[in-house]
C-alpha cells in the first residue's frame, strides 16, 4: 500500500471544514481520521509529540482547554502527562493535524503553509 496524505481531527472543527476544502480545490487526496469516529491512540500520539512537541499540540486557546478544571491543566508539564490529557480529552488537540506521504506533520492551517507544505512534499 502506498503512503498517502492524512488529515487528523475533529469533523465539525470549522478549521478542518476549511483544510478540507483547501485541499480539495488543490486536487490532494486525503484521507481523514475523525479523533471521535476512530479513535486516537497512545502510538499514534506518541508519534505525533515525538515529532512535533506537546506545546505545539496542546491547544491552550480552545474552548476544551479553558473548561477543564485548573488541577488537570496545571498537571501538565511533560510529554506524559499531555499525551495522558490528549488521549483522555481529543478536543484539546490542536487541528488539523496533517501527515505528508512521507510521514512529516503540520499542525493547524493557514493556505499560505498549506501550499508550501504540499509544495514541498509532493
Amino acid at each position: 500500500m502506498t503512503a498517502q496524505w492524512v488529515m487528523y481531527g475533529i469533523k465539525n472543527c470549522d478549521t478542518i471544514k476549511k483544510a478540507r476544502r483547501f485541499l480539495e480545490a488543490a486536487d490532494i487526496d486525503v484521507e481523514f481520521h475523525d479523533y471521535r469516529a476512530s479513535g486516537l491512540n497512545d502510538a499514534l500520539l506518541m508519534q505525533f509529540i515525538d515529532q512535533l512537541g506537546y506545546q505545539t499540540l496542546l491547544n491552550t486557546r480552545g474552548t476544551t482547554w479553558r473548561k477543564l478544571p485548573e488541577a488537570e491543566r496545571e498537571a501538565v508539564i511533560d510529554s506524559s502527562s499531555a499525551s495522558a490529557l490528549m488521549l483522555a480529552h481529543p478536543a484539546v488537540i490542536k487541528r488539523p493535524v496533517l501527515r505528508a506521504p512521507d510521514g512529516s506533520l503540520l499542525v493547524g492551517f493557514s493556505e499560505a503553509a498549506y501550499q508550501a507544505f504540499i509544495q514541498e512534499k509532493s
